[in-house]
């Protein structure tokens, strides 16, 4: 009895000295997964640009998976230097710049093109090749990352359809429109169906009517999982968008509001609502009249974003 007793004892120790399940190596927590870092998150990120000039300082948030948020500010009060930071064209004096967890500007130079494959971004100038047709431009975004023939035949024709420029593709930079132009720098962002999307002021240089139809562009590949970051200085647009919203002044984050509680819309119902709300007739801003809108039928599945 006393030696059974001693092993009940050794047994019941053992047991007691062992960590929790869940701490063992190798074992995944209870549930199967891992909590993902935010797409983008930024640490006292402060830029000083040559001369002593502050671009941003002191810059901390965090931007979440399949998010749609803004930043807003007057000119020169850092919203394009944020965009900047995120694409590593500019880097901090001090602070993280941090993109699915981790630290850019830690990244060896070769290393990059691969960031920035996975990042879109549309400027307000487009920055579109003039001597390349629209089909040719977008193309463009999947061969410098190695695309092959067969995979741009596929996505340049699905993405120019997103986009409503399907019926464009062989016109010229020159040819179109500034908000034709917009959406094929858009394309172009998106083609590879990058997890972050940014857009430096995409309505900038566009009539009302026509940002409309931007956003709605942006808010469509919002709903396909893609986090969507947008630089404006639009402010009616922005109230009317309902997202959530951060403000700089002089560099520094004064206000970071997010906009909560709106029932889930679809394309053509936000647009609509917008449309309303900022006194502009209706019209169709994305596609070709007629053409169905995501959530209406007749249109295939909506491609999901990279991971």
């Amino acid at each position: 009895m006393a030696l059974l007793r001693t092993r009940a004892r050794r047994r019941d120790r053992a047991v007691r000295d062992q960590p929790p399940r869940r701490e063992r190596r190798g074992d995944a927590p209870s549930d199967g997964t891992e909590p993902r870092p935010p797409i983008v998150e930024l640490r006292d990120a402060t830029v000083v640009y040559p001369g002593g000039h502050v671009g941003v300082e002191r810059v901390s948030f965090a931007l979440q998976r399949g998010e749609f948020a803004f930043v807003v500010g007057p000119t020169g009060c850092g919203k394009s230097t944020l965009i900047k930071m995120l694409i590593r064209e500019v880097e901090p004096a001090s602070g993280e710049v941090r993109i699915a967890g981790r630290d850019i500007n830690r990244l060896p130079n070769g290393r990059l093109p691969h960031l920035r494959r996975r990042i879109g971004t549309v400027f307000q100038d487009f920055k579109l090749l003039p001597n390349r047709s629209v089909y040719d431009n977008v193309a463009y975004a999947l061969q410098v990352t190695g695309g092959g023939r067969r995979d741009i035949g596929r996505k340049v024709p699905e993405i120019l359809r997103l986009v409503g420029l399907q019926g464009k593709v062989h016109s010229y930079p020159d040819q179109l429109s500034g908000g034709e132009q917009q959406r094929v720098s858009i394309a172009r962002a998106f083609v590879n169906h990058p997890p972050l999307l940014l857009a430096d002021e995409p309505t900038g240089n566009i009539d009302p009517e026509t940002s409309i139809g931007i956003m709605q562009l942006l808010y469509r590949i919002n709903r396909t999982g893609t986090t969507v970051f947008v630089a404006t200085h639009d402010r009616e647009m922005v109230d009317k968008m309902r997202r959530r919203v951060m403000a700089l002044d002089e560099g520094r984050l004064v206000r970071d509001e997010a906009t909560a509680g709106y029932a889930d819309e679809s394309t053509s119902e936000f647009a609509l609502r917008v449309r309303a709300e900022m006194g502009v007739g209706e019209g169709h801003t994305n596609g070709e009249p007629g053409e169905p809108l995501d959530d209406e039928p007749g249109e295939p599945d909506r491609p999901r974003a990279g991971s």
